[in-house]
């Protein structure tokens, strides 16, 4: 194997991970691990440090890249990327456009999905940490352009089945979602503030859509002690406002 990989091992009741490439050397608390010894491995295997600390070898997933990648910013949270996900029924033969790539992750997962994602980022730097963390995963459908999407639209020649865009600058790409739209394709942005998703929906409400919606997505995890069972006091709350429109 030539791609990043999972390590993990139970040490001392906690779990340890840790996300690494096959080539070189890691030093750990619990030992060197030779990693170059990755590459003659499978998923499932397990690799020992130098102290005989055992590893097991895990293939990532989004959600290890969510937790790994490079960021360049806070990147979509993944309780709002699985309402993106099922409330598009976004399937294996669907082409998405995604704007606001920011350190690439959405477009990580929705390329896990579908046929093919093509992604614009206005900042170069982003665009470079981004294509990054898109190589590391292996995926050869994700598109990573560098531009402004509010230009870039205009000159588009290609349609989509999903739209997905985190800008601030969604309400002025509205106005050209109908021109690169498939018919029965789903138009969903993200916005953080109630200002930003009411210009959104305005927006919308502008253009030949056939239904719209605008939600919240709260997460609670909970909490098993010994005192009992209850919401963890540490938890994500507000994230953003999703709004979903088909066309």
């Amino acid at each position: 194997m030539d791609t990043p990989v999972i390590l993990k091992i139970f040490h001392k009741g906690k779990m340890k991970e840790y996300f690494v490439k096959p080539e070189g050397e890691m030093h750990t608390d619990l030992g060197l691990i030779k990693l170059d010894e990755l590459k003659a491995k499978n998923f499932g295997d397990k690799i020992s440090s130098h102290m005989g600390a055992e590893f097991v070898i895990q293939k990532p997933r989004a959600n290890d890249f969510f937790n790994h990648a490079k960021r360049s910013g806070a990147p979509m949270m993944p309780k709002d990327i699985g309402v993106i996900i099922s409330n598009t029924g976004l399937g294996s033969s669907d082409s998405v456009l995604d704007a606001g790539t920011g350190s690439g992750i959405l477009a990580i997962y929705l390329g896990g999905i579908a046929k093919k994602v093509v992604t614009y980022e206005v900042r170069d730097d982003f665009v470079e940490i981004a294509r990054d963390n898109i190589a590391l995963t292996g995926l050869s459908n994700i598109e990573c352009r560098h531009g402004d999407i509010v230009e870039e639209i205009r000159k588009l020649e290609e349609r989509f089945d999903v739209i997905t865009l985190d800008t601030i600058a969604a309400s002025r790409v509205i106005p050209y979602i109908p021109d690169v739209i498939y018919p029965g394709g789903f138009l969903v942005t993200y916005s953080p503030f109630f200002e930003q998703a009411k210009e959104i929906r305005e927006a919308i409400g502008k253009t030949n859509y056939i239904d719209v919606m605008t939600i919240e997505t709260l997460e609670r995890e909970i909490s098993f002690t010994d005192r009992g069972t209850r919401p963890a006091t540490a938890r994500v709350g507000h994230t953003g406002f999703i709004t979903i429109a088909r066309y």
